[in-house]
């Protein structure tokens, strides 16, 4: 859904001196008339601070290859989730939907070489896809992928007590992200970062009457993050290449 191009103001100075009246103050000051297109100035952000990458470019290409669905955060969020891991010098992180391996190398870069991401995919075709991309980037080391149902995954990580992490990037199915959030908190200090991706849904998320199921799990979780005492968080509309979503942040109070 794009937003109509429309005038952002017009400048009325009949009333002012003349000379005041210079070209810059007579002049109707409007809009481009064409729409806005997200992708375009997705395009431009992306050229502009994110730039090329060899390694990123072949995951994605490995991705579409394989047949997985071109549904990888975009390259300035992925930079984003890099910058947010690095802020919080995230040295252990859990990530919850490998898909083909995409963010993952986002968060294993920005974990270094001492750190670790535990990454779990339910699909063992992703995780392959995810695996040889990891591989192909250099952070084989730093990289751990868990195969199957992720709350399968999760007792088993707190039972090996992998955690506390210092960030977790949950983008898995949206139906389970209550549990999720849930298993965030129990493997976490405070100061930990938990990011849920896809929660706005094409603006959907403020309906309450939408019959979607991952438009109700989207409203849940934020319900659920506002009403823990141990969380404080906020949620980001975004638009893009992506299309309209969005993201939730919180953080896990001392």
């Amino acid at each position: 859904m794009l937003i109509s191009a429309r005038p952002l103001f017009v400048a009325n100075v009949s009333h002012l001196p003349r000379c005041l009246r210079r070209p810059f103050f007579s002049a109707t000051i409007v809009a481009m008339e064409r729409e806005p297109d997200w992708a375009e100035v997705d395009g431009y952000l992306v050229s502009t601070l994110v730039g090329e990458d060899p390694v990123l470019d072949a995951a994605l290409a490995a991705n579409s290859e394989a047949g997985l669905p071109p549904i990888d955060v975009a390259p300035n969020q992925g930079k984003l989730l890099n910058l947010l891991a690095r802020m919080c010098l995230a040295r252990n992180v859990l990530e919850i939907g490998t898909l083909g391996g995409y963010s993952t190398i986002w968060l294993a870069r920005a974990v270094g070489p001492s750190g670790q991401v535990i990454t779990l995919e339910f699909d063992p075709t992703h995780a392959d896809v995810a695996r040889a991309n990891i591989e192909r980037a250099g952070l084989a080391d730093r990289v751990d992928i868990r195969v199957g149902a992720a709350l399968d995954s999760l007792p088993s990580i707190a039972k090996e007590e992998l955690g506390p992490f210092d960030l977790v990037f949950i983008d898995a199915d949206k139906e389970n992200n209550t549990e999720y959030v849930r298993w965030a908190l129990a493997l976490s200090h405070p100061g930990t970062v938990i990011i849920v991706d896809n929660v706005v849904r094409g603006g959907h998320v403020s309906n309450p009457d939408i019959d979607d199921e991952r438009v109700k799990a989207s409203r849940a979780v934020l319900e659920m993050i506002a009403a823990e005492p141990k969380l404080d968080g906020t949620a980001i509309q975004t638009v893009g290449s992506k299309g309209w979503d969005g993201f939730a942040v919180a953080v896990v109070n001392e």
